[in-house]
């Protein structure tokens, strides 16, 4: 039944795909993130290639977990830090959660540890977009449609550069997607994340929530501010970054809405959970030795 389901979602996938490139197989341009958010693209590309699609994944230099593969083309472009400082800043973000220490000192721990994760991916970002060489080669080339990791938005803004459709891949961040397509999320009722809370709040829970909800603002403009200027730069004129991402023509959201708690969703948004996950292979079989 599982495996069912998991080739169902590839099919829905695939099928959104066929609507925005018309005919036998399309172009299609991956902007990624790199890390886990990699590997549950790349099963969901390696699918669209071998449905017929012509694939490219630009991808920077220095990485976690890209690499050339039969089933798309590589395009990788310089960026400004070494492999060490790459290792060091990933493991930063990945030791944080696991570390014992009370919650306000977790919060700004995992605060300075996201700081430094998105100072990287947004260094990875402008080396893209100011590469002329990659910039033309992407210019003079035709897509029918961008695939693209929207947690950091540098495919959402090369979308509007090349004037091509943008289709969303993501696990979700809190609030990212509600708030840029205003999307109604009344606090009395849905839970924030890292709250703790969940659909049957009491009145000081509520209270709780309606407090997260005043930190997520401010943290989007901290996170997303400098890429409005990025992008004013490449287009020429005066960008607001939620316009942009409204842009979309498709959210495919990674996860399944049975686990999580009732929301409204926008028309455009699609829950794909568990396309990812494939059917595990056969142990191979042995003969233990018996003393």
């Amino acid at each position: 039944m599982d495996s069912f389901f998991s080739r169902l979602n590839a099919c829905t996938v695939c099928f959104l795909f066929a609507l925005a490139t018309i005919g036998e197989g399309g172009r299609l341009l991956v902007i990624p993130q790199d890390g886990s958010h990699w590997l549950s693209m790349r099963a969901v590309v390696e699918k669209l290639s071998e449905r017929g699609h012509e694939i490219v994944v630009v991808a920077p230099e220095v990485n976690l977990l890209y690499k050339e593969s039969k089933y798309y083309t590589m395009m990788t472009h310089a960026v400004p830090y070494t492999p060490d400082d790459f290792a060091h800043r990933f493991r930063l973000f990945s030791n944080q959660p696991f570390e014992e220490v009370p919650f306000l000192s977790m919060v700004i721990g995992a605060y300075k540890a996201m700081t430094y994760l998105v100072e990287m991916f947004f260094m990875n970002c402008e080396s893209l977009l100011r590469n002329r060489d990659i910039m033309r080669s992407l210019e003079e080339s035709t897509f029918d449609a961008i695939f693209t990791d929207p947690i950091f938005p540098c495919g959402v803004i090369l979308a509007e550069h090349l004037s091509v459709p943008s289709v969303y891949f993501f696990r979700g961040l809190p609030r990212l997607q509600d708030a840029i397509t205003k999307c109604p999320a009344p606090v009395s009722y849905v839970p924030r994340s890292y709250s703790r809370n969940t659909d049957h709040m009491t009145f000081v829970q509520r209270l709780s929530n309606l407090f997260f909800s005043f930190l997520e603002t401010p943290l989007l403009k901290m996170f997303y501010n400098r890429y409005e200027e990025l992008a004013s730069e490449l287009l020429k004129r005066e960008v607001h970054l939620p316009t942009l991402y409204r842009n979309g023509s498709v959210w495919l959201l990674r996860y399944d809405f049975v686990f999580e708690y009732p929301r409204p969703v926008m028309p455009n948004m699609v829950f794909i959970g568990g396309i990812n996950c494939e059917e595990g292979k056969r142990l191979s079989q042995f003969q233990p030795e018996i003393q």
